[in-house]
């Protein structure tokens, strides 16, 4: 491609290993990082509409394997759904994937691209502009410019990198995951002591110059780096910046993180507090601004089996508690004396009366049971969880049953993964950060 229109590259093709069960369909089936369902929509999804609607027309899928692009293509297809066109990696080039930045740069030799790409995860949620990215890397006249988010120094501290740059916004280099005392040795404050105190870390999204990053990756190191390990941003990076190749910071809104189980019940509830115009325009008008929910007129509808009223009905007599940050897909029923805030309940749910939910997710066709009690946690499609008042289930603290999973009344988790389709009983003492992948792992607890 020759013109000077930018395209989108979306590297899909990671495992999601710290995602899981959510990307599992079964204990040996992975589901796709891109297929993640978000706010009711698979999250490559968005991805594609947030760029779309900037003016990206066309884009680039790395996938990595028979599953994964099976997967992908069966939702995107070539574009055709979205007023776009999309091309794939080929599966005999799946062998260079070997990290996201030798991903990328094979590909672009692959696809011959030489105008600007915008390089990024499928693992990620961003609000950002590609227009003020573009005028960053312009004038810059960057080989790469950094999507950067800025923080400070305390959400930093042995979490994220961060940049080093000069007055004219070009990184001249990298701290990896510092503590704070050597942030304050190498950032030192400078400025009004009223101003926050912040500083650029990497969003991992990338606007680049096809022509000119695919000269430097011609270099014989750089071909040899490419063909063992070479990922953005421990590699890929640094060497373009030790080499003296021009790589700017293009400042963005947001970031939401969706790699691990706590970043994405985060990012959702960020998404459904308004933090992400895009995520906003999409949505639609919500059914109540304060507080703020969304409700599919299916549900509201659809009548509960033990009182024969309506969810309109309910909220309207006050029997069913809303929001904020509530969203209520397809054919819902909800009982009576339910409580929803921050939570995300999918197209066929049941949710049944006494029910908690805060800060949860509940995938398409899940059974919550009576009286649960279930805050910061992902209960997956078809999921059954079999509370009652006398026994109520209770999940927290970025707990996540995999696809239909089946809970016992009784049944208490903290942190714990049950994977997919396993028959938990009554357990009450696994320890935090247990996963249950297999009928043996529950025996242990028994």
């Amino acid at each position: 491609m020759g013109d000077d229109s930018t395209v989108g590259i979306i590297l899909a093709g990671g495992r999601g290993e710290r995602a899981k069960p959510i990307t599992l369909q079964s204990a040996d089936y992975i589901r796709s990082k891109a297929l993640i369902p978000f706010a009711g929509r698979p999250l490559i999804e968005w991805i594609v509409e947030t760029c779309r609607d900037q003016g990206i027309r066309c884009f680039y899928v790395v996938a990595q394997g028979a599953e994964n692009r099976s997967q992908i293509k069966l939702v995107l297809g070539h574009g055709e759904r979205y007023g776009v066109e999309i091309d794939y990696s080929r599966a005999r080039f799946d062998q260079y994937n070997v990290g996201s930045g030798a991903a990328t740069l094979h590909n672009l030799e692959q696809w011959n691209l030489t105008g600007s790409a915008l390089v990024m995860p499928v693992d990620s949620l961003f609000d950002f502009s590609l227009d003020e990215l573009r005028a960053t890397h312009e004038t810059a006249d960057a080989v790469v410019t950094v999507a950067a988010v800025s923080r400070s120094p305390e959400e930093i501290a042995g979490k994220y990198g961060v940049m080093r740059t000069t007055a004219n916004g070009l990184v001249s280099g990298f701290l990896e995951k510092p503590q704070l005392t050597r942030i304050h040795e190498e950032f030192p404050r400078t400025g009004p002591a009223r101003r926050p105190h912040t500083l650029p870390t990497n969003a991992g999204m990338y606007l680049i110059d096809c022509a000119r990053l695919r000269l430097a990756a011609r270099t014989p190191e750089l071909i040899r780096l490419a063909q063992q390990r070479l990922d953005w941003g421990h590699d890929l990076l640094p060497w373009l910046v030790g080499h003296d190749q021009r790589v700017a910071v293009g400042p963005i809104a947001r970031l939401g993180d969706l790699g691990s189980i706590g970043d994405y019940l985060g990012t959702l509830g960020e998404a459904l507090n308004g933090l992400y115009p895009y995520v906003n325009r999409a949505l639609g008008d919500p059914l109540s601004a304060d507080p703020r929910y969304w409700i599919h007129e299916t549900s509201l509808r659809t009548k509960d089996s033990a009182t024969g009223t309506t969810l309109a009905q309910k909220i309207a007599e006050g029997s069913v508690v809303l929001g904020p940050g509530v969203r209520i897909g397809r054919h819902a029923e909800i009982g009576t004396d339910v409580h929803l805030r921050y939570t995300d309940i999918g197209d066929g749910v049941d949710v049944a009366e006494g029910a908690r939910l805060d800060r949860t997710v509940v995938g398409d066709g899940a059974v919550i049971g009576p009286y649960a009690r279930i805050s910061d946690s992902y209960v997956g499609p078809m999921a059954q969880v079999q509370s009652d008042r006398r026994t109520p289930v209770r999940l927290e603290q970025h707990t996540a049953v995999g696809d239909g999973a089946y809970l016992w009344p009784g049944t208490r988790l903290s942190g714990v993964s049950v994977y997919p389709r396993l028959r938990v009983p009554a357990l009450s003492k696994v320890p935090t950060g247990t996963q249950l992948t297999s009928s043996d792992d529950i025996l242990q607890w028994i």
